[in-house]
């Protein structure tokens, strides 16, 4: 199939889903788009809940399964934008709108993907591709829930905004809910054990801390405090402080090792992760994936930031067009020649894995 005709039915897509509200666990409309464009390429697909996919023609149990996956699920738009987030504009070669560049570029640029593969016969893959639902919010009812109804997944590209560059790892995160009881009282009186006052010191004890594995890839565990919460009234000295504790691990540990430290060390009446589920990723630097990527001119790098790979228990590679840093911000946008660019890269490095050479 011809790539510049898919290209640019992938950029009309981008544009429909960009002015359908998709967010989180609302996604039954671009739900609907999507199963327009198997139906318009005559591709059977199947849908579970907001999840759309798809396998290729020539399908072959014997084959290992490449999963191609991203999301059409957004936030919701900050008050800062200045266009409107559901219309698709284009200005400079720019294509504005929610969720144009996360994920929707590289969704698109998937689609057309696989849409090229589509009818390819002695894939050394098999290709699977799910437009999933509720990444933004980590949902139940997104790529994790799809592991289970797909074919098993031996490898899996997942489109995020990475400049079509080769993120080979990806920090997980655990988000720590903790406690540091006091004594309550009234403000008049003496209390030496006030639990606002003993925050101090606990906040100086996460800021200093350091877990002591470094990932070539990934560099140092980051740990955040992001929210406090304490007392109810200006004369009442409360019992206790609640806080929010954001960690981003690196592969050299496990979301459980981490949890294990800090419930050990953290000197705080109570810590408790909310799931552990959200794991680190990588995918070996000598996976023929990555050589592909790498003799075409991508670099490798390791990502902050999270993505569906984190519910994939296979090696993963994050690679899609678009900047990361674009992502959740006002009058987002994706270039027009970042998705042309991103079409073809996927087609390049896929036919140095999927095509049998002749000797």
């Amino acid at each position: 199939m011809e790539l510049k005709k898919l290209t640019n039915e992938a950029i009309t897509l981008l544009k429909k889903l960009i002015e359908t509200p998709s967010f989180s666990s609302e996604e039954d409309k671009t739900a609907l788009l999507i199963e327009n464009w198997f139906k318009q390429f005559e591709i059977p697909f199947q849908r579970t809940k907001n999840n759309i996919w798809a396998i290729n023609n020539f399908f072959d149990e014997s084959k290992p399964t490449l999963l191609l996956n991203s999301h059409h699920d957004t936030v919701k738009p900050n008050s800062a934008y200045t266009k409107n987030p559901f219309e698709a504009i284009v200005e400079d070669g720019k294509l504005y709108g929610l969720g144009s560049n996360d994920a929707g570029g590289c969704l698109v640029s998937l689609i057309a993907t696989f849409t090229y593969f589509y009818h390819h016969e002695n894939l050394k893959y098999n290709l699977v591709i799910v437009a999933s639902a509720e990444e933004e919010s980590s949902g139940e009812n997104g790529l994790n829930s799809m592991l289970s109804i797909i074919p098993k997944i031996d490898v899996a590209i997942v489109g995020e905004p990475t400049l079509m560059n080769l993120a080979v790892a990806e920090k997980g995160l655990v988000v720590f809910d903790a406690v540091l009881e006091g004594t309550a009282s009234h403000a008049a009186h003496p209390n030496n054990d006030n639990p606002i006052y003993k925050l101090i010191d606990l906040l100086q004890w996460f800021k200093d801390f350091t877990f002591e594995k470094k990932s070539q890839t990934l560099g140092d565990v980051k740990m955040t405090v992001t929210q406090i919460n304490a007392g109810k009234q200006h004369n009442v000295v409360p019992a206790h402080v609640d806080l929010v504790i954001d960690v981003r691990v690196n592969d050299a540990y496990s979301n459980q090792e981490i949890a294990t430290i800090l419930q050990e060390k953290a000197p705080c009446t109570k810590i408790t992760p909310r799931s552990l589920r959200l794991n680190s990723s990588s995918i070996s630097i000598e996976h023929e994936l990555v050589k592909a990527g790498i003799s075409i001119g991508r670099k490798t790098y390791g990502s902050p930031t999270l993505s569906d790979q984190s519910v994939l228990s296979c090696q993963s590679l994050k690679l899609g067009p678009g900047d990361s840093t674009r992502s959740h911000s006002a009058d987002e946008f994706i270039y027009l020649a970042e998705i042309e660019e991103g079409i073809a890269i996927y087609v390049e490095l896929l036919e140095k894995v999927l095509i049998k050479r002749k000797e």
